[in-house]
Parts: C-alpha cells; sequence; structure tokens
C-alpha cells in the first residue's frame, strides 16, 4: 500500500502543477463571467419592453392594439401623425429601444372588410447575436397579444366574420435596423437566424486550427526534450536566436498555409451564406469584399503566429510528452472562451468588463473579424490585428531570450549551471 501511495504521491506531484491548476482558475472566473451574462436574460424579459407607436387610425379596433402597447410595454413615444416615424425612430434609439410599432391609416375598417389590418414594425437591433435578440421576444409577444385580443373580440361581436381574419387579424411589415443598416422585410428572427450558422461555424474552425497547431508546436517542444534533441541542437556551434528564429519561421510558414485554406473555405461559405434561407444578404450590405476577406486572413494569420509562439513558451515548461498534453488546456481556455460569447453575443452588446477581456485575448480577433467587417467596422478588426502582431512579438522576444538562458532545459538556472560546470571540469 505504501508502494502504491507513493506513486499517487509522484503523479499527484507532476500533474498537480501551477501550469495546470491556473488555467482552471481562470477558466472557473471566466465562465462564472459568462454565467452573469447568460443568468441576466431573466430579469431583462421580466422588463417591460421600451417602445413607441404611432397610431394612425381611429377606430375602435386600433383602440385594442394601443391599449395593449400601454399595458405591456414601457411607451417612450406616442403620435397619430404618420410623419412622425423619423422622429420617433430617433427617439426610441436615444431611450435604447426596441421597437416602433405604426398601426395602418385604415387598420379598423380593413378588418372589418374581411383584409387583415396592418401593423408596420420597425425594430432597432444593437447586436446579431442569439442572446442578442431575447428582448425582441417581449415584443413579439405583446404582437401576439394584439392578434389574440382583436380575434376575440371579431369573434364574439360577428359570427360571419372570414375564419381566416378572425384567426389572423393583422399582416406584419418589419423592417430591422441593425447597426444603422436598414433590412426590409426581415424580422429579428429571421437576422439571428442567417448569422447563427456564421458565428457558430467560423468559430470552431478557428479553434480547431489553433488547437491542432498549437498542440504540435507544445508536442515537438516536449518530445525534443525527452529525447535529448533539444539538448544536443543546444550543444552545437549554432546561434540560440538561429534556432529560435528557425522554429518561428517554420510556425509561422504553417500558420500562413492555414490561413490561406481558411481564406479560401471562408470565401466559398460566404457564397453559399448570402443566399441562405433565399435571401441574398447582399441586399442589405451583408457580404464580404475581397478586401474584408484579406483582413480576415491577415487577422487569422497574426492570431496563429501568437497562438504558435504561446505554444511554444508554453512547451518551454514541458518536461517530457506526457507534461506536454496538460500544457495544451490554456490553449483551449483561451480558444473557447471567446468562440461562446462570439456566437451568443456582439462584441458591441457585451459589458466593458467582458469587452476588454475578449478584446485582450487574441483568439478572439478572427471570430469577430467577419461579422465587425459586414457592419464596416474596420477600426476594431484593425486596431486587433495590431494588437495581436505587438502580442506575438513580445512573446516570440520573450522566447528568445529564455532559449538563451539556463531555463529551457531544466527549469533552473542553478542545477543547469551546475550540469555545463561538470562537464568543463
Amino acid at each position: 500500500m505504501s508502494q502504491l501511495g507513493n506513486i499517487i504521491k509522484k503523479e499527484l506531484k507532476e500533474l498537480l502543477t501551477p501550469a495546470t491548476l491556473l488555467p482552471i482558475v481562470i477558466m472557473a472566473i471566466l465562465f462564472g463571467s459568462m454565467g452573469n451574462v447568460i443568468g441576466g436574460i431573466e430579469e431583462e424579459l421580466s422588463e417591460k419592453p421600451v417602445i413607441g407607436f404611432i397610431n394612425n387610425d381611429s377606430g375602435n379596433l386600433s383602440k385594442i392594439a394601443t391599449s395593449i402597447i400601454e399595458k405591456y410595454s414601457e411607451v417612450v413615444y406616442n403620435s397619430t401623425d404618420l410623419n412622425d416615424k423619423e422622429n420617433a425612430l430617433k427617439n426610441i434609439k436615444e431611450e435604447e429601444g426596441l421597437a416602433l410599432i405604426i398601426i395602418s391609416k385604415n387598420f379598423s375598417s380593413d378588418i372589418k372588410n374581411d383584409s387583415p389590418g396592418k401593423l408596420e414594425i420597425y425594430w432597432i437591433m444593437a447586436g446579431a447575436g442569439i442572446l442578442d435578440s431575447i428582448s425582441s421576444e417581449v415584443v413579439q409577444g405583446i404582437i401576439y397579444q394584439i392578434n389574440r385580443e382583436l380575434s376575440m373580440k371579431l369573434i364574439n361581436n360577428n359570427s360571419s366574420i372570414n375564419a381566416s381574419i378572425a384567426l389572423s387579424p393583422t399582416q406584419r411589415i418589419d423592417t430591422t435596423y441593425l447597426k444603422n443598416k436598414e433590412m426590409k422585410g426581415i424580422s429579428p428572427g429571421v437576422v439571428v437566424g442567417l448569422f447563427t450558422s456564421q458565428s457558430t461555424l467560423i468559430p470552431i474552425v478557428i479553434m480547431m486550427i489553433i488547437l491542432m497547431s498549437g498542440g504540435m508546436v507544445i508536442s515537438s517542444m516536449a518530445l525534443e526534450k525527452e529525447n535529448k534533441t533539444l539538448e544536443t541542437l543546444l550543444t552545437l556551434p549554432v546561434k540560440r536566436t538561429s534556432i529560435v528564429t528557425g522554429k518561428i519561421v517554420a510556425s509561422a510558414s504553417i500558420g500562413l498555409f492555414m490561413a490561406l485554406i481558411y481564406m479560401i473555405g471562408f470565401g466559398n461559405y460566404m457564397q453559399s451564406f448570402q443566399m441562405s434561407g433565399g435571401l441574398n444578404l447582399a441586399d442589405y450590405g451583408l457580404s464580404l469584399s475581397t478586401f474584408d476577406l484579406i483582413l480576415v486572413g491577415i487577422s487569422l494569420f497574426v492570431t496563429l503566429i501568437a497562438g504558435l509562439a504561446l505554444s511554444m513558451l508554453l512547451g518551454t515548461f514541458a518536461k517530457n510528452y506526457k507534461s506536454a498534453q496538460t500544457l495544451t488546456f490554456p490553449i483551449t481556455a483561451l480558444a473557447l472562451v471567446p468562440m461562446f460569447l462570439t456566437m451568443f453575443k456582439d462584441f458591441d452588446t457585451l459589458p466593458i468588463s467582458l469587452k476588454g477581456l475578449v478584446y485582450a485575448i487574441p483568439f478572439s480577433h478572427p471570430m469577430m473579424a467577419p461579422r465587425l467587417l459586414i457592419f464596416n467596422d474596420y477600426a476594431t478588426v484593425i486596431s486587433g490585428i495590431i494588437y495581436v502582431s505587438i502580442f506575438a512579438i513580445i512573446l516570440i522576444s520573450y522566447i528568445a531570450w529564455i532559449f538563451k538562458t539556463d531555463k529551457l532545459l531544466t527549469g533552473s538556472t542553478r542545477n543547469f549551471k551546475k550540469i555545463f560546470t561538470r562537464k568543463k571540469n
């Protein structure tokens, strides 16, 4: 039993190191922060949505609609003049509202004449993430309640009413404003659905590229240590800066190759994405130009270089191939966090603390770049490329310094000096 206990202690000592425990603690903090964001959805749903409405009809049926709107929402703009639409939208945006509902001029008479009454709904979206559309569902519920109350009114007062009108007395005409882009005939649910496939697939592809390349670099460093290849290499009359440069150039070549493959695949993917659901997103300005694709490729390339440099840095702490497997966890964590956040929330709609965190993680930038470029946010993308490039240069410089010290092979300068002192003697 004592031998078994000693083996267990040995394995725990090798596995439970600061390099393995620190990423777990960081991940717990990060996912806790994400949980707070997702947990706020229930509170958001319980609040009355901020909307405005213009009632251009004086009939009794339109009064039923307006009474429901006033009951279930916080009205920040109320008018009877259709010419106030632009002013109404401006006020609602300033109040961070969700929608403007316009009741058509002949709303009541159209319904009574067996034609659906028209409701023009102008949606205002801050982002296209899955969670960004939750609040619009509350407004959808108000529209449903209007239809329900009108149906009950029609059925109770007129037994000869057309069945289709009784069941669906209104006709919605949707227009969505997303980051100052006007998209006629599209509701927030459709917009989110169109972006979901993109925001799901692209981060996963990027994460897989980073994990595969990063894992190879860490394993390579560990195997070189375990097989004494690295120690032999360092004893040769070769400048250590040349060794570092060679490894970085090789890693950069892999990154460039993967970036080119990604650009080709992503270009083909966007062509099919633009016709998703029978809609041509290019008609709404939701497409990427050749220059945009080049920026995405550059963002991915510099991010891969930063990821490979980080992997090489982690690889210097690996004693053998076994310990290298646990060192891939930080790379995994840093790739997973932005992947989930960019899927569920737009960068612009994140809280300030999470926004800073996402921007600080290098792997976030190529994941955010396509959506940002679709809305012509070049400043954030280009600044992200610059930031990641500086991050990569700092890491590479630090690795070059490590290669010049005695910490590379043993992790201890004192022990390494003793070894070489014995060899000289």
